[in-house]
This record gives structure tokens, C-alpha cells and sequence, in this order.
């Protein structure tokens, strides 16, 4: 196999990886239903949820660590030697399994979308419980006095975020593109990140601390949805 079509294959495993970071995001949004719903917060379908949420985790580290192994098996071929060529897929190979041996189901837990599919289905079921308690009048007060407070613009981009973005440190929210690129500029620039809201004190944002806002995500399209319908 050339060096070109082992490039196209890891093109399209990276494709592939996205589709599963959408499909990770829309079963955290049926679990939020779920969580919204009159219930307990062990709903065996949010726990169901929650599995192939896990699921999913591995298999996009596992696509990780693959394309990784494969750059740095490629890197050290010489594409001018056939024979240096012969033995990439057994090294992969053998490399491949050497890593995912050593690997624990327990660092799926860090994972950034089963981070984020927690804490989203935790806020959702708190939220519903706090609704059910609390008279309707004054709760259609708060959410609009919160909805009012809250900025859905990227401080990055000053447009309404689209995947908005929250920093586990500091807790302010940007849109991912945004503050991925800003992120990876900053690397080539052998320079820290600084969170781009004014007077936030922190000085070194980094992607591990970013997290989906799936719940600001479904306010931002619900306010979009009512400002359509009037």
C-alpha cells in the first residue's frame, strides 16, 4: 500500500470520528429528555444512554491512538525503500494492540463528551426537579430574568454560538471552533492560551478543560425557534 492511500484511510477514519462525536452528542440529547421527564435519575434508559455513550469513548480513543500509530510508522519508513514498506501493517498492528492493552476503561470517565454527558444529564434532572416544585408563574419569571442575564455570544467571535464550549476552570462558555482554533494558534506560537473574556484571570485555557454545554446548546436553538415563530 503507497503512503497516499494509507493518508486517504486515515482521512477517512477522521471522518468517520466526527460522526461519531455528533451521534455522542445526539444520545446525550435524548438523555437530557429523559432526565427533563417525570422520573428517577437511575432511569434504566438514561443508564442505557450513558453505556453507549461509553461505548462510543473508546472507539473514538481507539481511532486515536491508531491514526497516531500509524503517522509515527509512516514517519519512520522511507518511501524511496520498497521493502522498508513491506512490514508497516504487521508494526501497526503490533504496536496498536502493545497500547490498547495497557489502556483502563476507567479513563473513559475523562473523556470530554462522557465528562459532558454527566454533567448535562445531572443539571437537566436538578432542573426538572427544581420546575416541579416551584410555582409555574414564578418559574416562567426566572427563566426569563435567566435567559436575559445569560450572553449566547462567543466572546471570540461576538456571534451567537453555535456548539458553545464551557471551561471547566473558569466556567466561561466560547463556541468550539472559536476556541479550538484560538487554542491550536497559540500552540504554533509556542504561547498559553488566555481566556478571551475581559478581567477572566485565567491564563492558560487548554482543550482538556473544555467541555459541550449541551443544555446552553438547546437554549440558544429554543430562543432561536421562538424568535422565528414571532
Amino acid at each position: 500500500m503507497s503512503l497516499s492511500a494509507v493518508h486517504g484511510t486515515l482521512s477517512s477514519l477522521k471522518s468517520c470520528q466526527a460522526d461519531i462525536g455528533t451521534g455522542m452528542d445526539i444520545v446525550t440529547d435524548v438523555a437530557m429528555d429523559l432526565a427533563e421527564a417525570p422520573g428517577e435519575e437511575d432511569d434504566p434508559g438514561i443508564k442505557k444512554m450513558e453505556a453507549m455513550i461509553l461505548e462510543c469513548a473508546r472507539l473514538d480513543r481507539e481511532i486515536n491512538y491508531f491514526v497516531d500509530i500509524v503517522q509515527q510508522v509512516t514517519s519512520e519508513a522511507n518511501p524511496q525503500q520498497p521493502e522498508a514498506m513491506v512490514g508497516l501493517s504487521a508494526k501497526v498492528k503490533e504496536r496498536f494492540t502493545e497500547r490498547v492493552a495497557k489502556l483502563s476503561d476507567a479513563e473513559l470517565q475523562n473523556h470530554q463528551k462522557v465528562v459532558a454527558f454527566k454533567e448535562n444529564v445531572k443539571n437537566s434532572f436538578h432542573q426538572a426537579n427544581q420546575e416541579s416544585v416551584e410555582n409555574p408563574e414564578e418559574l416562567d419569571e426566572d427563566i426569563a430574568v435567566t435567559q436575559s442575564q445569560v450572553n449566547f455570544s462567543c466572546p471570540l467571535t461576538q456571534m451567537e454560538m453555535v456548539n458553545p464550549m464551557k471551561n471547566k476552570k473558569c466556567n466561561h462558555h466560547y463556541d468550539e471552533g472559536a476556541i479550538l482554533g484560538l487554542i491550536k494558534t497559540k500552540q504554533s506560537q509556542k504561547k498559553k492560551c488566555r481566556c478571551p473574556v475581559v478581567g477572566c484571570g485565567n491564563t492558560d485555557v487548554k482543550q482538556s478543560d473544555l467541555i459541550p454545554d449541551t443544555i446552553l446548546r438547546r437554549r440558544i436553538q429554543s430562543q432561536k425557534r421562538d424568535s422565528n415563530r414571532s
